[in-house]
């Protein structure tokens, strides 16, 4: 899948949200505030963990590392419980693959957890789908379209 996937898809669930076209990839959370010039904590990352042998979507923002124990607190198991999807995994789950996978529009609907400090920005920017994009929404846009939990993730 890949930006025009992701257009759909906000087109059709009447989503407000902008996909940017970059002028190159953005592999890291400073080259794509570098690009966007943006502060560092407006960047979110989607990553893919696995739990139960399920999908869950943690929304992490800037240079912070969500943490583990945190997460497997939350989900009421052991830190080993639950791990961090492969990027062969993440692409079969999202259908986006790492460095472009946007919060939401995957290929099916994944339980999602957004750490607060993502829901305490007024502008945020996730991938667009491609690795030369990037969303622009409100926190508030993403919070309602996912469905996450807001919740202390990052270490």
């Amino acid at each position: 899948m890949n930006s025009t996937d992701l257009q759909h898809f906000i087109d059709q669930n009447h989503i407000e949200a902008t996909i940017l076209s970059l002028n190159g990839h953005t592999p890291t959370v400073s080259d794509a505030a570098r690009e966007l010039q943006v502060e560092t904590d407006q960047i979110i990352k989607s990553l893919v963990f696995i739990f139960n042998d399920q999908p869950l979507l943690a929304i992490n923002n800037g240079l912070a590392r969500v943490d583990r124990r945190k997460l497997a607190a939350f989900l009421q198991t052991g830190r080993k419980r639950v791990k961090f999807a492969t990027p062969e995994q993440a692409l079969a789950i999202t259908g986006f693959i790492v460095g472009s996978m946007p919060p939401f529009g995957h290929k099916s609907a994944i339980r999602t957890l957004a750490d607060t400090a993502v829901a305490a920005q007024s502008i945020i920017y996730g991938g667009g789908g491609d690795i030369n994009a990037m969303m622009r929404l409100t926190p508030s846009e993403l919070l309602k379209i996912t469905g996450a939990e807001v919740v202390s993730l990052a270490e």
